[in-house]
């Protein structure tokens, strides 16, 4: 089946930083090189949410505005990220069920470490796309 838009992102601390301000999400494993060093991730990693929207960035860029309406996501945090690591998001419609106003479009989604070929967060997303009324009165 169709593949999606492909999103590529290289992490860094920048970005991290700018993603725990705006979110308000300052957890020192995120922003701490001493404290992280001495967490089980043994260093610095990105929000689980800072790398999720690349998923979400994947399906807007693919559906659009039906994304924003209607679209569900559900996923699984496999592995962290951490700054300096090349990472790419996957997707692929895996079935489509149509009924005479929409289709429901189902797919299958993950972010993937780009050197490593590893899956960070794997799962399923699924939009209705609504058919355009092409009857003329």
């Amino acid at each position: 089946m169709k593949h999606l838009n492909n999103i590529q992102k290289i992490i860094d601390k920048k970005e991290i930083s700018r993603y725990a301000d705006v979110s308000g999400d300052r957890n020192p494993i995120h922003l701490d090189d001493e404290f992280a060093a001495n967490s089980h991730f043994g260093g610095v990693v990105a929000h689980g949410m800072l790398t999720l929207a690349f998923v979400s960035e994947m399906l807007v860029d693919t559906f659009g505005v039906n994304w924003f309406e209607t679209g569900k996501l559900k996923v699984r945090f496999k592995r962290p990220v951490y700054p300096g690591n090349r990472v790419h998001t996957e997707g692929k419609i895996v079935g489509i069920k149509s009924d005479s106003c929409k289709d429901l479009v189902s797919c299958s989604v993950s972010l993937i470490d780009s050197d490593t070929g590893e899956a960070i967060i794997t799962g399923k997303a699924s939009v209705t796309i609504r058919k355009r009324n092409t009857q003329i009165d």
